[in-house]
């Protein structure tokens, strides 16, 4: 009987660990729209920084030819040493004028611990943007319509 018991709170234990483990995450409706510049699409990255500043995470890229994330310089030396597999996170490059609505997951335990996301933008032959918008990952950032600093005129979160 006693064997029986061990097993049972042995299990139950390892599911309850198991279950904690897993990161709770929100999905968000990401609302970009372009502003009204000439040229070729934009490949936009969203990636998550850290309360360092550091890249953490790819959460979503517009823009699937791989040859030129290189002009993505900030976020391609990161994902060149990390190698994450993004085909899942990957859609079109956008246009000047043009909006594009994604979902992104986020970590429930990231939101209000110093993070942003940054929105990072580059269009052949122009200018180069590392952090054409940042939000803060607090609850009044996500909240919030941020306007862009190049390409992007201004994105707009919405927690679904």
């Amino acid at each position: 009987m006693k064997s029986i018991l061990k097993i049972s709170l042995t299990t139950a234990l390892i599911c309850l660990l198991s279950f904690q483990a897993t990161a709770q995450t929100s999905k968000y409706k990401c609302m970009l729209q372009m502003s009204n510049y000439v040229g070729e699409g934009a490949y936009v990255v969203v990636s998550l920084i850290n309360a360092k500043g550091e890249y953490e995470k790819t959460l979503y890229v517009m823009g699937e030819d791989k040859k030129w994330y290189k002009t993505l310089k900030e976020w391609n030396k990161f994902h060149s040493k990390k190698q994450e597999n993004i085909s899942a996170k990957t859609g079109a490059s956008v246009t000047g004028g043009d909006r594009s609505i994604t979902t992104i997951e986020i970590e429930d335990s990231k939101i209000n611990k110093g993070y942003k996301l940054r929105f990072e933008t580059s269009v052949e032959d122009q200018k180069y943007y590392v952090t054409d918008i940042e939000i803060p990952l607090t609850t009044e950032g996500i909240a919030a319509k941020t306007e862009g600093k190049g390409y992007i005129r201004y994105v707009r979160l919405n927690k679904i």
